[in-house]
């Protein structure tokens, strides 16, 4: 008997499996397979439009983006400013976790595109050219 999860075990259940990820309410990122991209089929319009300009096939380099928590508030973790982004209170956020997945993808690639971002701040005071 193999050790392997069913592939549909975060689908069919709350994928809690841990005593500390019981304990915190959410899943603890590192566990993931890296090697599992985010299901095509789950890809917002925002993202396949981004995709498209981008010339990109895959969202590979966001397949370690998930929704998480961040003071009892839906969030995403972005990884340049080394802090939870949370969503906004009236986002009505799906039950499924790879729909809110795609979801915090998107999020965190328009909060990195915006002004608002911190980064922006630093551009403009540190820009050689």
């Amino acid at each position: 008997m193999s050790d392997k999860k069913d592939i549909d075990h975060f689908l069919e259940t709350d994928g809690l499996d841990t005593e500390r990820e019981k304990t915190i309410g959410q899943h603890i990122g590192y566990r993931y397979d890296v090697n599992l991209v985010p299901d095509p089929d789950r890809i917002t319009p925002f993202l396949r439009k981004y995709m498209e300009v981008m010339g990109w096939d895959d969202l590979n380099w966001l397949e370690d983006v998930h929704m998480g928590y961040e003071e009892n508030r839906a969030a995403v973790f972005d990884r340049n400013i080394n802090g939870w982004v949370t969503v906004p209170e009236d986002l009505d956020l799906p039950d499924n976790q790879q729909d809110r997945d795609m979801i915090a993808r998107e999020l965190l690639i328009k909060f990195q595109m915006s002004t608002r971002h911190p980064m922006v701040d630093l551009n403009k005071a540190y820009r050689k050219f």
